[in-house]
């Protein structure tokens, strides 16, 4: 995302930089202020994830970059997936932005989905060597909501 330290940013604004831009800065950013630090936000992570009933994920770090122990599955991201939905449904206008603007950068969703298949309005990619490229998607046709997770593309989707 690009952030600068002792710059105030908006809570939303990390959440845009979050889902739009992958930014990993951003993710850290909201971490410690949700939590106080980094560690304190995994950890209640790991508790979110387990009352979900992502039985297959470990977390350690707030932005998903490779660490050591660190583990999902893409059944469990699905499980992630409908529970945000589900809890948060008017953040989908922010998932489906196609592109967003930080200061003088504009970053554009690699969401290659969103504006080419209709119904589809989030939520979110990454790419990481260590897995490859990695897709939670979600769409909605009149009544039905679809989710699909795709992890460790050798391309992107």
């Amino acid at each position: 995302m690009g952030l600068r330290a002792g710059r105030d940013v908006t809570l939303e604004e990390l959440i845009k930089g979050i889902a739009v831009v992958s930014g990993n800065d951003a993710a850290v950013a909201a971490a410690e202020h949700l939590s106080g630090s980094v560690e304190n936000f995994v950890a209640k992570m790991n508790i979110k994830a387990k009352e979900l009933g992502m039985a297959n994920s470990e977390f350690m770090t707030p932005n998903g970059l490779p660490a050591k122990g660190q583990v999902t599955t893409a059944r469990d991201l699905a499980r992630l997936s409908l529970s945000y939905i589900r809890h948060y449904p008017e953040a989908l206008h922010i998932h489906s932005l196609t592109s967003y603007t930080y200061c003088t950068s504009t970053h554009h969703n690699a969401n290659r989905l969103l504006g080419t298949c209709p119904g589809v309005d989030g939520i979110k990619t990454g790419f990481v060597c260590a897995s490859g490229f990695n897709l939670a998607a979600t769409a909605k046709r009149g009544d039905v909501r679809l989710i699909a997770v795709v992890l460790g593309a050798a391309v992107p989707g």
